[in-house]
């Protein structure tokens, strides 16, 4: 994400995401599980795409309950695009979960009481108003057990037209 929405983000998973499971910066999960043999091929992949791919469009939608903690709705058909490009290649090696098409998010809030989610829905809604939101580039991250190691990143470097 750009850098204030992901500041926006942040704040909010320190301000309400239980600190003990809070292990990483605000994200849009486009694959929860990809094997480390496909490590090398996957940064190629995304060293291309990030090279002529420019920033893909993309809104924050809506707010919506998770039961147990609160979440951003993202629409963005452009980065779908690109995340099926990548599943594409990569069709063989995904899991169940990874294998449908994701409802892109950005979770704020998890494993908490249903109230307290409930109670942060309301709070953030009262003065929600979709809005653009700023994608600047792809990342991986290694799961560590809890805490994630950064793999690699590439910003987005197309050029946008219309804009």
């Amino acid at each position: 994400m750009g850098a204030a929405d992901q500041r926006r983000f942040d704040h909010l998973r320190a301000a309400h995401f239980p600190p003990e499971r809070n292990h990483l910066a605000a994200h849009i999960t486009l694959f929860h599980h990809l094997p480390p043999s496909c490590r090398d091929e996957l940064d190629g992949m995304i060293r291309t795409i990030a090279s002529d791919t420019p920033p893909p469009a993309a809104r924050v939608h809506e707010l919506y309950s998770l039961g147990r903690g609160v979440a951003f709705r993202i629409e963005s058909p452009e980065l779908l695009a690109i995340r099926a490009r990548i599943a594409d290649r990569f069709h063989g090696a995904l899991t169940a979960q990874d294998r449908g098409v994701p409802r892109l998010h950005i979770t704020v809030q998890n494993k908490v009481v249903p109230a307290e989610a409930k109670a942060l829905l309301a709070d953030l809604a009262e003065g929600f108003r979709p809005h653009p939101l700023v994608l600047t580039g792809l990342a991986v991250h290694l799961y560590r057990g809890g805490p994630w190691e950064a793999a690699f990143a590439r910003n987005f470097r197309g050029a946008r037209t219309g804009y």
